[in-house]
């Protein structure tokens, strides 16, 4: 539903674009020049050899009307499929899957319409951040290198690989469990996360036969993924009564608003809004006619929409199985991703299928998937933010690098420590949850901006709800580092440089925020 309406008001919002900038379109055309200016620095997230290409192939549509959005083609949505199933792992990933479980365990069926609504703020983010991609030909890092001070775009660089190390290591942890269930404990954490670690070459070795060879992958691990757990909801028989009105009758309470939250809060991964604008560029599109480039957008948010749409499912999947063998029990409050599939079994039994492996291949096909994309999103961020003159395998290794020895350290120091691993977990949900706004915040003002956006500009109605949106996104993950550091924070010293982080934090906040305001051009000199 939340879905429809984003893709009604982005179509509406690029009709009202079209009739305002039609003059400038038409001098475009006659100068064959691009619709906005292009990044000369280099060929952009892909390479022309390995991009998917569009145009060119029907003379007679070479020669329509340069402002016509070309008619609808199921041929043609086939071609722009991927780089939204790509994205979509985030909302699939170790870490989205435990915060799905304990929602389940916890709050029972009464947080689902809540998954919906997140899935659809983390639908519209997604969008803008395509929109983004397609219509500048710069993904959000490089974007971000050209609109920001050298002293405000490293700060933004730091920040984007610190959320990147922290979703890292919940998806190589989940891997490494899911790797040590399947071994029936032969094989431990550590060892979990060697083998996780060399799924970056099975990346690169997929990237050089092209980047639907990769999409490829990630569609039959997502298929994995939704057997795994469609299974699992089979077996288990949760009542179709209760997930209908846990989607359609909002209802929260004091006992469940960490959980709320949380759910809130995995619905924007901050790398993933960088991998998106990055990821939706592997399609050729001819920006001098102004109809391919509404035509590009539109297939995107088709195709994204579907994309979250089944990751939604998913989703209700885990936390519905999660609720109807859990809720109200004694194990809910203690249950994580470390001894969910254990638990499992312990309630439903062996069986031909014991469920605590199809639990395990499920969380391993998550985990394997979300680290590949890790790594993607890395090799762009660095790339766009530093603009190194570095060989794509070579940012692979420094990105999986950065992710692996932390997390291999991590594997470590916590393998026979289940209560350690949750708090862990904890700690990083939280690192994700303050590096959101350097991904958002500038993404809005990118989108914004017209001197960025040119023709594609959004409007002053899908504006408003973007900044509302992103508003309320902060405000609840503000409210979740509030709460969790009054709780563990402790002792004079420790307070004394909490406080001094978060003043920092808050000035860099209000300097990106106040950057955005068009009445302060002072401000961005």
């Amino acid at each position: 539903m939340f879905e429809c309406c984003i893709t009604c008001l982005l179509s509406n919002q690029n009709s009202i674009s079209q009739h305002i900038w039609v003059d400038m379109s038409l001098y475009h055309e006659k100068q064959k020049l691009p619709l906005l200016p292009q990044s000369d620095e280099g060929e952009g997230a892909f390479e022309y050899s390995q991009r998917v290409h569009i145009h060119g192939g029907d003379e007679a549509e070479e020669e329509e009307e340069f402002t016509a959005t070309p008619p609808f083609s199921w041929k043609k949505l086939w071609l722009f499929t991927g780089p939204g199933f790509l994205m979509s792992i985030a909302f699939l990933d170790p870490g989205n899957l435990e915060g799905g479980l304990q929602s389940g365990a916890i709050a029972g069926y009464s947080l689902l319409w809540l998954l919906m609504w997140a899935t659809g703020i983390g639908l519209l983010v997604q969008l803008l951040s395509a929109r983004l991609g397609v219509a500048t030909g710069r993904h959000l890092a490089e974007a971000c290198r050209s609109e920001y001070p050298k002293w405000a775009r490293l700060l933004l660089w730091i920040m984007a690989e610190f959320a990147l190390i922290g979703a890292d290591i919940q998806e190589v942890i989940g891997s490494a469990i899911a790797i040590k269930i399947l071994s029936r404990g032969y094989l431990p954490l550590w060892a979990g996360v060697f083998i996780t670690a060399f799924d970056c070459f099975i990346f690169l070795f997929l990237e050089n036969y092209g980047v639907r060879k990769l999409e490829a992958l990630f569609a039959f691990l997502i298929s994995v993924m939704a057997l795994s757990f469609a299974w699992m909801f089979v077996q288990t028989k949760p009542s179709g009564v209760e997930l209908l009105l846990g989607i359609v009758v909002p209802k929260i309470s004091s006992k469940t608003v960490k959980q709320a939250v949380a759910v809130v809060g995995c619905s924007i991964m901050p790398h993933n809004v960088f991998l998106h604008s990055a990821l939706v560029q592997s399609r050729d599109i001819d920006t001098r006619k102004i109809g391919k480039v509404r035509e590009a957008i539109k297939y995107y948010t088709i195709e994204s929409s579907v994309a979250l749409a089944v990751s939604f499912v998913i989703n209700v999947c885990v936390t519905t199985v999660f609720a109807k063998s859990f809720y109200g029990t004694e194990v809910a409050e203690n249950i994580g991703l470390v001894n969910a599939g254990n638990a499992l079994q312990e309630k439903y039994g062996g069986g031909l299928f014991p469920i605590l492996y199809i639990w395990a291949i499920g969380v391993l096909a998550a985990g394997q998937s979300s680290t590949i994309t890790g790594t993607y999103a890395g090799q762009f961020i660095m790339g766009g933010f530093l603009h190194m003159k570095l060989k794509k395998w070579q940012r692979a290794m420094i990105t999986r690098s950065c992710a692996i020895i932390p997390t291999l350290i991590v594997a470590l120091a916590f393998d026979r420590s289940e209560g350690s691993l949750d708090i862990l977990n904890e700690w990083l949900n939280i690192l994700q949850s303050i590096q959101i706004p350097f991904a958002l915040i500038p993404l809005l003002y990118l989108v914004s901006n017209k001197e960025v956006m040119g023709v594609f500009t959004i409007g002053p109605v899908l504006k408003g709800i973007s900044w509302l949106v992103g508003t309320l996104v902060i405000v609840i993950n503000g409210y979740l580092l509030v709460n969790f550091f009054s709780k563990e924070v402790s002792g004079p010293a420790i307070i004394s440089i909490v406080v001094v982080f978060t003043t920092a934090y808050v000035a860099f906040v209000a300097y990106l925020i106040l950057r955005g305001i068009p009445y302060l051009k002072w401000f961005r000199e």
